[in-house]
């Protein structure tokens, strides 16, 4: 009834990348591995702060737009509301939906 939007869409912190410096240090050889070769970053002589920033960052902008890709196909707008072309091809478009919508539009 009005939540779900795009700021409560979110993947858990944990989710996002290593959370402790211990498990990114644990893996150092995996994770520096992917700073090279997906990110272009180069991870010699950086700090392991800096290295979970980078990835972190990474791993944000690309859930952000995984979003977009599936709020786009399911017909939604930016914020994760469906829009009212959608809910009337769905055939749902009922004044109490029509209303709620029309909040977050």
């Amino acid at each position: 009834m009005g939540f779900g939007t795009r700021q409560h869409d979110a993947i858990p912190y944990r989710a996002g990348g290593p959370v402790t410096k211990e498990e990114c240090e644990s893996r150092a050889e995996r994770y520096d591995k992917q700073l090279k070769e997906k990110f272009g970053y180069a991870p010699e002589g950086k700090s392991t702060e800096e290295k979970m920033t980078v990835l972190r960052k990474y791993r944000e902008a690309e859930y952000e737009r995984l979003k977009d890709a599936a709020y786009k196909r399911r017909g939604w707008n930016e914020n994760g509301v469906p829009k009212l072309e959608k809910v009337k091809a769905l055939g749902i478009d009922y004044p109490d939906v029509i209303e709620l919508l029309e909040k977050h539009l």
